[in-house]
């Protein structure tokens, strides 16, 4: 007689404690934490303590620590047309990188096909290269014998003495080329996630193309168009190396006069205080742009 035995329900694992459970998102939070902590907090710290010092000292006597504020006031007294050309210049290039991007993500998010991948890679390829070796392509590209310059000179309305190198046209457009990817692949993100049935939809309701765009699709690429414009915003206003490479001491930003009190002048109180100008200046334009914007996406 042959027996029947029942085989029990499979084997499962039984699940972590609570009390793991509990602690295992702040476990995997930690090392980026930790990083954060030693690498920006402690930073910023030490940072808004110099910005405190007085600057009657030096690097070889010492400066004492005085909790003046007085640096903030000479700071902005002295450099203010610097955070507005900044903040300026910035803003001009994120809106030609809006204006040249969107397209360009919109083509490679709906339109590509097979030739996504590549245009991806296009998209990315000028990281390739250093930020510094970009820049100078530039000078060339933009100098008085190079084409684009002699190209302007061969129409009638614009003067022999015509040039592009040394102006905020050419720091302009600096900061479009150097920083144009980050306002690209936010774009194609949202895009490339864009669910298409709702443009099919909008077409069976007889929206025209135009409408189509306005009602269905701007509205939905939003949190990329916000990412984008922060992502090219932020690094555009404190950025030093296109001003100094393609324009003159009339063309500096924020960032050159930083660089320059910290490691020319050594004038480290003023070039602290210069810093959290700068980001403060940053942090009030960026939540405001948001407030606006109106999206909970990218916060």
């Amino acid at each position: 007689m042959t027996a029947i035995v029942h085989a029990g329900p499979p084997a499962t694992a039984s699940p972590p404690p609570p009390t793991r459970r509990r602690w295992l998102p702040y476990l995997l939070l930690l090392p980026g934490g930790l990083w954060l902590l030693l690498f920006f907090v402690v930073p910023a710290v030490q940072l808004a303590g110099t910005s405190l010092y007085d600057r009657s000292g030096s690097l070889e006597l010492g400066y004492s620590q005085t909790f003046s504020v007085g640096n903030y006031a000479d700071a902005i007294a002295t450099y203010w047309p610097h955070l507005v050309r900044s903040a300026v210049y910035a803003g001009i290039a994120t809106v030609i990188c809006l204006v040249l991007g969107y397209p360009l993500a919109y083509a490679i998010a709906r339109k590509a096909g097979r030739w996504r991948n590549l245009m991806l890679v296009c998209v990315i390829a000028p990281f390739f290269t250093t930020f510094l070796v970009r820049t100078l392509a530039w000078k060339s590209i933009l100098s008085d014998n190079g084409p684009v310059v002699g190209f302007f000179r061969s129409l009638p309305f614009f003067p022999d003495d015509f040039r592009l190198l040394a102006t905020p046209a050419a720091v302009v457009c600096g900061l479009v080329y150097n920083f144009l990817p980050f306002m690209v692949l936010p774009l194609y993100a949202s895009l490339e996630r864009l669910d298409g049935r709702l443009l099919e939809a909008a077409g069976d309701l007889y929206a025209k193309p135009a409408t189509t765009f306005r009602r269905v699709t701007l509205p939905l690429s939003m949190p990329g168009v916000i990412a984008g414009t922060l992502l090219t915003f932020i690094p555009a206003a404190g950025d030093y190396i296109n001003a100094e490479l393609l324009g003159t001491p009339n063309e500096y930003m924020i960032g050159n006069v930083i660089d320059s009190a910290f490691l020319v002048r050594l004038d480290y109180p003023q070039a602290a205080a210069l810093s959290f100008l700068l980001m403060a200046t940053i942090l009030v334009l960026v939540f405001s742009y948001i407030r606006a914007a109106g999206t909970d996406e990218v916060v």
